[in-house]
């Protein structure tokens, strides 16, 4: 499948998004405190911790669920001022969630339809061509489709195209999240636990698809993952955080020797 919004060769050194100095609270909760670091254009960034770490909540300010109380967030060299959700996907980033949230009465097909909703130029039509079903209208419904046949294709899925996905077991569900979220043509995607509750066979699987979707799209990616194999094989580079603090940044392998980390992930208390 060929997109020409994502597709590319890795640019390394060029900074896609960075995150300076955010810091974010509920109340007396601080759940991310002074975190900077930087995802180059391209790259699988990985971000890791143990539960609680602050993970999630970092990617929930990087799509604007959350709105930290301190620093910044850089976009395509942007500084961006607090948004929605929606207007985060218009500007190429897509997401998917913990815990699988699909519309499990609809199908494969219309589900991964929903990721096309912002590609949709409904307004580019009158009123009555629309109600219609004629004209343009068709022909950009017809259009979306096919992009979204194609990543159907891409993904593997094409015999779960037409059932619903409340019937899907676990891991095809997973799949099924992540074509919606490549189907809005994201420039930076972000994953969370895309992996978690899978078996070996189904990580390898999704493991594949991560790799496939960087490399032939060119797609940005940041993956929050717990099982450190995937992470070390498929992630250029890793940061930690522990209790909201970042603690380590680097190398796959640097931040697998780091002292730091690994007290963090033994449990290890610091004096």
């Amino acid at each position: 499948m060929t997109n020409p919004a994502m597709a590319g060769e890795k640019v390394a050194g060029e900074t896609l998004l960075a995150v300076e100095n955010i810091t974010l609270s509920f109340g007396a909760v601080q759940a991310l405190i002074d975190v900077s670091f930087k995802i180059e254009k391209g790259e699988i960034r990985a971000i890791i911790g143990p539960n609680g770490a602050g993970k999630t909540s970092m990617l929930n300010c990087v799509n604007g669920f959350y709105h930290p109380q301190q620093g910044r967030i850089i976009y395509k060299g942007t500084v961006r001022p607090q948004m929605k959700p929606h207007v985060a996907a218009a500007q190429g980033i897509s997401r998917t969630f913990q815990n699988v949230a699909l519309f499990r009465g609809m199908t494969t097909l219309d589900n991964i339809m929903t990721g096309r909703n912002l590609k949709m130029n409904r307004w580019k039509t009158s009123l009555l061509p629309a109600a219609l079903y004629i004209g343009w209208t068709r022909k950009e419904e017809a259009a979306h489709r096919d992009y979204v046949e194609k990543i159907i294709d891409f993904l593997q899925i094409e015999a779960i195209r037409k059932t619903p996905v409340g019937r899907l077991p676990y891991g095809l569900q997973k799949r099924v999240e992540l074509g919606r979220a490549l189907a809005a043509e994201p420039e930076l995607l972000l994953l969370d636990e895309p992996m978690a509750g899978m078996n070996i066979e189904e990580k390898q699987d999704m493991c594949r698809f991560v790799l496939d979707v960087n490399d032939e799209f060119g797609t940005t990616i940041a993956l929050i993952e717990h099982d450190m194999g995937v992470v070390m094989d498929i992630s250029d580079r890793v940061v930690v955080l522990d209790h909201g603090i970042k603690i380590a940044d680097g190398m796959p392998d640097e931040v697998k020797n780091n002292q730091d980390v690994i007290d963090a992930y033994l449990g290890v208390s610091h004096e």
